[in-house]
């Protein structure tokens, strides 16, 4: 699997994902600056990490939504090359529209920093295959605006069609129905405010996120 991270000003989790990814497919991961306007041939994977992109100005992923690569990052999305935004990744792709919905400023109007437990809703996704059906996990989150927003018919469609991917188990930020991750309908694009590169091997303390990334491996 040939995956490659967009680094925005202000990612600070770019260099996580990407050691997560080399572990798992044992090639290096691809580093791709966000002025830049083309992606490699190839790529299986993208990944939005997390940090504050543009510092958050404006609205968090708002100002990253609009770099010149997110234009060939939402064209391999249509083509159904699989991307993942991860926090602020996953803030960049409701900006884009790639996944419905918006992060909101956190229930709390705190920043969230803490391991919290979380139920996987949906195991038959690429991103989730290698996980038992409502598994019980733990992953750390970090975020100030990961109150997850949708309208009522919107929540139906998300929730009728198997989307929503991730529930917190004990909601940190508000979000509606517990929403932690959500996959777009075809299954392709997943947005996840918990952080998996931090919880993927044993110094982490916890390796439950390496399986999001073993199981695009083994999708790929």
């Amino acid at each position: 699997m040939q995956a490659a991270v967009i680094v925005f000003p202000g990612s600070n989790c770019d260099r996580d994902a990407a050691v997560a990814l080399q572990h798992a497919t044992g090639k290096p991961t691809r580093m791709i600056w966000h002025a830049e306007t083309e992606l490699p041939k190839g790529l299986d994977l993208i990944v939005l990490p997390g940090g504050f992109s543009y510092g958050d100005y404006l609205r968090t992923g708002a100002m990253a939504a609009h770099s010149p690569i997110m234009r060939e990052v939402k064209a391999r999305a249509d083509q159904g090359v699989k991307v993942m935004g991860i926090c602020n990744g996953f803030q960049i792709l409701c900006e884009t529209q790639l996944l419905p919905g918006i992060l909101l400023r956190n229930k709390s109007l705190k920043f969230v920093s803490k391991a919290v437990p979380l139920k996987v809703a949906n195991n038959k996704t690429a991103f989730t295959k290698l996980f038992q059906p409502d598994q019980e996990i733990t992953i750390p989150v970090g975020h100030g605006d990961g109150n997850y927003f949708a309208d009522a018919e919107a929540l139906q469609r998300l929730e009728g069609q198997g989307q929503v991917v991730l529930r917190y188990r004990y909601n940190p930020n508000g979000a509606a129905n517990d929403i932690a991750g959500l996959v777009n309908e075809r299954g392709n694009v997943f947005g996840l405010m918990p952080h998996p590169e931090r919880a993927a091997e044993p110094l982490h303390g916890c390796t439950d996120g390496a399986l999001v990334f073993k199981s695009l491996l083994e999708t790929t």
